[in-house]
Formats: structure tokens, sequence, C-alpha cells
């Protein structure tokens, strides 16, 4: 994997840059819509491809729950599997992890954790998360990292940061064991395609994971950590948890100082179209969330004007399109009132025709973002955002 940064705002940290996969370039900054089973929900990959969705995030703690990474190892890889071209990036699961509370027990070796399906037991160490991971076959993957949720005490905090740093170790050391093995292993073989499988096979990046918490301190001492690890994009984890909103911009611009700057910075799990547009200012590159998709189905969808409850009965009669301003087909071809009415009755076409309007308006956003770095203007778009008060009216 390579990174590299074309354009810089001169008036905030936000920066245009090319992250060059084995499945494609993807123009940063990006956001990376979440199939969390190896599916967007309501999505077709066809209906993805549509929207020039260059990377999608699939989980590997559901994967490997269902259908298990040997039997998608075995059918082609996870690309292979779910008929998706396109890059791949895959999260360690350290995040559902911690939402299973009591069905879990974190040790210095890993996760002991019981099936949120049907109960049974199961072990996650660093290496075992990599080689799941690596069966998959994701361009981009992720370390296992102990995410805790807010309020946690500085104690904690610094306990889970300590522990993601020494997983961080292990997870690289398994990493790059693996990837000398099958670059032995390519280049025995005799096979007159090695040179490419070889290329091939060390082109997928480790990602680590920058955790503790709201605090400063931990926040400098895990950015330290893991660069002396050493690995090809860093994550900001451990926000978008229950903490202010102001505290999350607060912690991402401190934590993403801290951070090389000629690698990809990506915040995990945040956010609203606000928060792409205010954290782009403060240098991260790569973003996902489920809000776009879960907002759709729950009848949210997000406009220009600031969002937009369809299920409203207001809008019975509204021959307007969800968004004038909006150029997708949902936009172009259906009102709202039609929209309105496939929630009333419970048809499916309403989350699909809406998951299909949000993830337009998300794209949309960061291309408008990307445009307005590369012509030194992100600084007033950034500006007009925060004095639109919840609307997106570029």
């Amino acid at each position: 994997m390579r990174f590299e940064i074309v354009a810089r705002d001169p008036g905030s940290a936000a920066r245009r840059g090319r992250l060059y996969t084995p499945h494609g370039v993807i123009d940063t900054p990006v956001f990376m819509p979440v199939g969390t089973r190896g599916t967007v929900k309501a999505m077709t990959p066809e209906m993805l491809d549509s929207l020039g969705v260059p990377i999608l995030l699939a989980n590997t703690y559901h994967l490997y729950l269902r259908p298990g990474h040997e039997t998608i190892r075995a059918l082609g890889g996870l690309h292979r599997f779910i008929g998706w071209p396109r890059a791949l990036l895959t999260d360690s699961g350290g995040f559902q992890i911690m939402s299973l509370q009591e069905l879990r027990e974190v040790t210095e070796e890993g996760v002991r954790f019981q099936s949120h399906l049907d109960g049974s037991s199961h072990w996650l160490s660093p290496e075992r998360v990599v080689e799941i991971q690596l069966a998959l076959g994701a361009d981009i993957m992720m370390i296992l990292d102990q995410c805790l949720e807010y309020p946690a005490t500085h104690e904690s905090a610094e306990r889970a940061m300590n522990l993601t740093g020494r997983w961080a170790k292990r997870a690289k050391e398994f990493w790059q064991r693996r990837a000398i093995s099958r670059l032995a292993t390519t280049a025995a073989s005799g096979d007159p395609e090695a040179p490419l499988a070889i290329h091939q096979s060390t082109d997928s990046a480790l990602f680590g994971i920058v955790q503790g918490g709201v605090y400063r301190d931990l926040r400098r001492t895990s950015a330290e950590q893991m660069q002396e690890v050493g690995f090809e994009g860093y994550a900001i984890g451990g926000l978008g948890v229950g903490e202010p909103k102001a505290e999350t911009y607060s912690v991402a611009e401190f934590t993403a100082a801290l951070l090389p700057k000629d690698q990809p910075r990506y915040l995990m799990g945040v956010g609203t179209p606000e928060d792409l547009v205010e954290c782009v200012a403060l240098g991260i590159d790569m973003f996902d969330c489920v809000m776009p998709t879960r907002n759709a189905r729950n009848g949210c969808l997000f406009t220009s004007q600031g969002k937009l409850a369809i299920k409203s009965a207001r809008y019975a009669r509204d021959a307007n399109p969800v968004d004038a301003a909006c150029g997708c087909f949902v936009c172009r071809k259906y009102s709202r009132a039609f929209l309105r009415h496939l929630f009333a009755v419970g048809e499916m076409l309403g989350a699909i025709l809406g998951t299909y309007h949000n993830l337009y308006f998300y794209l949309d956003t960061m291309r408008k973002i990307r445009d307005a770095i590369g012509s030194g203007e992100y600084n007033k778009l950034w500006s007009r955002v925060r004095a639109a008060n919840g609307g997106l009216n570029f």
C-alpha cells in the first residue's frame, strides 16, 4: 500500500490524498460505507458501484462467527465471496467485543468471549485476529485493540491503552512472519506468475489504533507506542462512544497532530455529515459510520437543509424531492410523498431508496470536500457549514 498527499488546505489541517491498494486507488478524504457482515444493508454491490464507492468496511468479528473465515478463504477470499471488486478494510472486532460486556474476559493473551448468536465460547488473540483477516484477504487490516465506553477513569483507560500497545507489537510481529512465509512459499513454487504473486502478497496493509480515552497524556503515549511498532496507517479509536461532541473533536485534533504527516489517518466510527467536514479540517483522511445506512432504515434522511424525518405525516402529499439540491436518482425520480408511503406501509423499497440517497449524500459531501481542498477553498467551505447550523448547503 502507498499513500501520497496531493493537496493541502492553507487555512486548516485538511489534506487531499491518494491511497493505492491492490484493488484500486482511493481518493481521500474518504467515507467507507459499513458492510459489517460482508454486505451494506439494503444495497447490492452493483448499487454501491454505481455510487462510486471505492472501499467498504467489513467486520472480522461477525465474519469469523458466520460464515467463518476458513469458509471465505476456501471460496476465494472476501472480495470474491461478496462480489466486490474494489478495496476492503476489515475492522478487528474490538468495538463489538467491548459491547458484549458480561460475555467476555480480557486478559494479557487476548479475549475470550461468548457468541451473541448462540453463547458458544471463542478466543481471539492479536495474532488470531491478523490470521483471520489474512484469510479474508482484506486490503487494510486493523489490529486487535481494547476499546472502552465513556466515561472511563484514567486508570482503566491507561490499562487498556498499554494492553493495546502490547497487542499491537504482537500483531505486527505475526503479520511480518506471515508475510515472509508467504513470500518464501511463493518464490519457491516455480510458478511463472510468482513475481506478481509476491508483489500482491505484500500490498495489504496493517493499521495501528491509538487509544487512551479523552486523556491527552494517554493519547500521546499511545501514539508513540504505535509509531514505535510502525504501521502503514494509524487509526484513532475509542471516540464516538458517548463523550460530548466537543470532546470528540478536541481529542481527534490533538491525536491527529501526533501522527505521521505522510501516512493515512483514520477516525473510527464517526459520524454525521457535519462531523466529516469538521474532522477533515483536523487532518483526518478516512471515516466510517453506520449512521447513513441505519438512519435511512429508520426513515431519517440527510439533506442539504438538515435531517428529514420522512415518516412524518406532513410529507403525505409533498410532491417535492427529498432534497432539491441532490443529484441522486432517488431525488430526481421520487417524491417525499412516495417515500413516506413506502415507510408507512412497511415496503422494503423505502429502506433501499433511503439508503441509496443517504450514501449518495455522504459520498457527494466527501467529493465536495476533496474539491474544496484541491482548490484551496476548504476553509471557506468549513466556515459555511459551521454557520449553517445543521445544514450542508454548499
